[in-house]
């Protein structure tokens, strides 16, 4: 027991010593040696050393940021003439840290809100998904079995929601109105008489696989790489369209014997996701082939 505690007690003076012989040498703090030592992304925003100095800033107003790292700055008698993109490197950082957590926030909040039939807006929105995949189809009525053309499981599409709510929803819609042509190309590759799959549960499905990586904070990485700031829930839409597409290809490669087995592949797909996520330039953004 002593002599793990002065294991302890040994380890941490040298890294006082340490950090105190460093700044000697260099005139920087750890935080500035962080800023210019890692380049832009997860490689400089995920240390662990940042992540605990911003803790405290968790919350904050981008219109509070500059009071917080002018504070910061403060403390750490960090002078601007001497370090000028350290106020800007540390700005961007607590934007991506921050905002991550409050991206979060308001997808956990529209993954709760329920699909109600009442709300107009609800049901536009729903519409809207038809007339985007299906534009020279009339719905007959607003319960029937066409939704099964585009891979609803009943005659009301809204109970196919209840797992991921208007969340599921309004990626499908994002998809098919950012990427019209793209998702008709999938929704046909769903249609497939052999390989096919229901593009809109799937759809759903892979909804919950974006939410729980967000979740997790497995999408710090693709975030961190990608987003020069604060993370919006169009960044979110965007990496759900990556997924649409990715699984799209990844199914027709595969070609699974039926749709028996798409929890299997659905898995095989995300372990390759999560694979990638573990890459330290990983950028799940959507490119399309010629």
């Amino acid at each position: 027991m002593l002599g793990y505690i002065w294991q302890y007690l040994y380890s941490s003076l040298f890294r006082l010593w340490l950090k105190w012989f460093l700044r000697q040498i260099t005139g920087k703090c750890e935080l500035q040696r962080i800023c210019d030592g890692y380049r832009q992304g997860v490689a400089r925003t995920s240390r662990r050393l940042l992540q605990q100095t911003l803790r405290t800033a968790i919350d904050v107003e981008e219109s509070g940021l500059e009071q917080r790292v002018t504070a910061i700055m403060a403390e750490k008698n960090i002078r601007s003439e001497k370090d000028p993109m350290f106020k800007t490197n540390l700005k961007v950082c607590l934007l991506q840290i921050n905002g991550y957590r409050k991206l979060y926030l308001y997808v956990e909040d529209l993954r709760k809100q329920v699909f109600e039939s009442e709300k107009k807006e609800h049901e536009e929105l729903l519409l809207k998904l038809w007339d985007l995949l299906m534009p020279s189809v009339k719905l007959q009525s607003r319960i029937t079995k066409q939704w099964g053309d585009i891979g609803f499981q009943g005659d009301d599409p809204k109970t196919d929601f209840r797992g991921m709510g208007m969340l599921g929803l309004t990626n499908l819609v994002f998809f098919s109105a950012r990427y019209t042509e793209l998702s008709r190309q999938v929704l046909s590759h769903a249609n497939h008489p052999k390989l096919g799959y229901s593009y809109a549960i799937v759809g759903i499905n892979l909804t919950e696989m974006a939410y729980s990586l967000l979740k997790s904070g497995a999408l710090k990485p693709h975030f961190y790489n990608t987003v020069d700031g604060s993370p919006s829930l169009e960044h979110f839409h965007q990496l759900y369209c990556y997924l649409a597409y990715e699984f799209d290809k990844f199914w027709i490669e595969e070609e699974p014997a039926s749709i028996m087995e798409f929890n299997l592949y659905r898995e095989r797909f995300h372990e390759k996701v999560k694979m990638l996520l573990g890459e330290p330039d990983v950028s799940l953004s959507l490119k399309l082939t010629s």
